[in-house]
């Protein structure tokens, strides 16, 4: 069975930066699961998935305009610190959220920490990089109808955005 939309796709994968260095693996652990189609996973991923079959292993480079995008500068920001959600001390690299003005609480990074004020980037970690996945396929199978419905893999592993 081939990976294309609405099918359940199980993997293994180790991502490694440009400079090789290894960010995060699921090898000790269970695989990666997600429903293929659904837009869970970042976008360079999913096309170089599409056609693949359980068994397989490879290896890809996404550019960063196809995973989290190229870093936008405007996206640091100097906000004052009593708009930041966090419990404990603010240090530079500290992941805290901000409330934003006409939606969702948003994730930010610390950049900086002043008396009344903090630097805060809103870029994704990984924007502006190139991502290389090496990639084994465990298993594919099709959807159950609550999966599509629901737009995400159930069970160990599943991508859950309840």
């Amino acid at each position: 069975m081939t990976i294309e939309k609405n099918k359940v796709v199980s993997l293994h994968y180790t991502l490694s930066d440009a400079a090789g260095e290894e960010l995060e693996s699921s090898r000790e652990r269970e695989p990666m699961t997600y429903l293929h189609g659904a837009s869970n996973i970042i976008p360079g991923l999913e096309t170089a998935l599409e056609g693949r079959a359980a068994g397989e292993r490879f290896e890809v480079t996404v550019p960063p305009e196809e995973a989290y995008g190229e870093r936008d500068e405007t996206n640091v920001q100097r906000i004052p610190s009593k708009h930041l959600k966090h419990a404990g001390r603010l240090a530079p690299g500290r992941v805290v959220q901000i409330q934003t003005r006409n939606g969702p609480p948003m994730q930010v990074t610390v950049v900086k920490v002043g008396r009344f004020n903090v630097d805060v980037d809103a870029n994704h970690p990984l924007a502006g990089q190139a991502l290389t996945f090496d990639l084994e396929i465990t298993e594919v199978r099709d959807a159950t109808p609550e999966e599509i419905a629901h737009g995400h893999a159930h069970g160990p592993g599943g991508v859950d955005h309840a």
